[in-house]
């Protein structure tokens, strides 16, 4: 057995799940409501408030598959009970992040302003504080689009290995080089 594909989901209070006919599955919370569809082989069961996924076979496919929609399905209950949270630090002289509305401006070092349009599941802020690096939150129920979105804006300016400057995951541990030295 798969040993994430095994673990049984547990609901919390307040989360709803249904199952169709076709094996989509919704998950509605106090966040909000989310739906994802389940491949025909799969079958989900909910029990006394806890939530097994199961496969009929144990063909690679099915194996793959099978702890893939168990994660899916518990970062679903996660999100629409607790929702998700990404972090990302702006670090370089000069960097600076402001939200207008649901339009993330970032200036990245560029000669120009870089604006994102933020999708409407994903809320955002930014902190800037005197002396330290600007910090661009992203907030969301769905896991997936957030890691987009974060990346999508990683993606800019990424980390260069030399300065350590761009934009990164707050605790983010960047693999640094040494510059060049004197040669005599």
């Amino acid at each position: 057995m798969s040993r994430i594909g095994k673990l049984p989901i547990s609901v919390p209070t307040g989360v709803a799940i249904s199952v169709d006919k076709d094996n989509a599955v919704t998950v509605k919370g106090p966040k909000g409501s989310l739906t994802t569809q389940v491949d025909r082989d799969i079958t989900v069961a909910i029990e006394d408030g806890t939530l097994t996924v199961t496969r009929p076979t144990e063909q690679k496919r099915h194996k793959a598959m099978h702890g893939l929609y168990r994660s899916l399905i518990n970062n679903m209950v996660t999100g629409v009970s607790a929702g998700f949270e990404k972090k990302l630090e702006l670090v370089g002289v000069g960097y600076k992040a402001s939200l207008v509305g649901s339009t993330l401006e970032l200036a990245l070092g560029y000669s120009h302003n870089v604006y994102i349009a933020l999708p409407g599941e994903v809320s955002a802020t930014a902190v800037t504080e005197k002396g330290k690096n600007p910090i661009v939150t992203l907030n969301s129920i769905d896991n997936q689009l957030l890691g987009q979105v974060a990346a999508k804006i990683r993606s800019l300016r990424k980390v260069e290995p030399y300065k350590g400057k761009g934009v990164r995951f707050v605790g983010e541990i960047i693999r640094r080089k040494a510059g060049k030295t004197a040669s005599k």
